[in-house]
């Protein structure tokens, strides 16, 4: 009896020992397939034409690629300056500029007016990196730990926002700026602090406890930002 049980129990573990690596050699063989693939494709240029997944766009044919995959030029015009922020982001994101596809980098231009303020956001999938142009910018992000990073920027200055974090920028000069900006990912994202709040149809009772603000504030910023209930 007892040599039977001691039989049955290094049967099982000697099953489970190769199913752990049948499934190591399956990641293994993966990994090579990935960085073989990589290797011998030198670009993947997005087909906007087809379906857009979880996993971005299928790539274009290589007969299908030209040189205008690779060159964008929508940046060189001011964007179309918002009436409430004053300011206008043109992204060069994969959508717009397919050769971006699976290189791991976009870029943006922004325009501020006088008084232009790109509101506390978040880039879920990219750090960012922005270069002033012309005028001057007060940008700053804050850390986990709540910590506030700021400064008022001048033309050529240069200043990176890690992924993930609120930060914002600021037109702090009497007259327009302009930056550019680049990010770690053909597509970072974007998530607006204020318009996730009062830009849609969460209640305002818990808008409310939530954030500390009274009924009035609220509704007030929902006004403006177009939101309900």
């Amino acid at each position: 009896m007892a040599a039977s049980l001691h039989y049955s129990v290094t049967k099982n573990i000697d099953q489970l020992f190769l199913s752990k690596m049948i499934l190591y050699i399956f990641l293994i063989f993966s990994l090579i397939y990935s960085s073989s693939y990589a290797a011998v494709n030198d670009f993947c240029v997005a087909d906007l034409s087809g379906p857009d997944g979880p996993a971005g766009y299928a790539c274009k044919k290589p007969a299908a690629v030209t040189v205008n995959d690779f060159v964008y030029s929508g940046l060189g015009s001011p964007g179309n300056i918002s009436s409430l922020i004053k300011a206008a982001v043109t992204p060069a994101f994969v959508d717009q500029f397919p050769g971006l596809n699976s290189l791991g980098l976009s870029m943006a231009r922004l325009d501020l007016a006088v008084g232009g303020v790109v509101p506390m956001h978040t880039h879920p999938g990219a750090s960012e990196a922005l270069i002033v142009v012309q005028g001057s910018i007060c940008a700053g992000f804050i850390s986990s730990a709540n910590t506030v990073y700021f400064k008022s920027l001048n033309k050529g200055d240069i200043m990176v926002f890690p992924q993930g974090l609120l930060h914002f920028q600021i037109n702090a000069g009497g007259s327009p700026a302009l930056a550019f900006v680049s990010f770690s990912s053909s597509r970072p994202g974007l998530q607006i602090l204020d318009f996730a709040l009062f830009a849609n149809n969460l209640p305002s009772e818990l808008i409310e406890k939530t954030t500390f603000l009274d009924d009035a504030q609220v509704k007030k910023l929902k006004g403006v930002l177009g939101g309900t209930n």
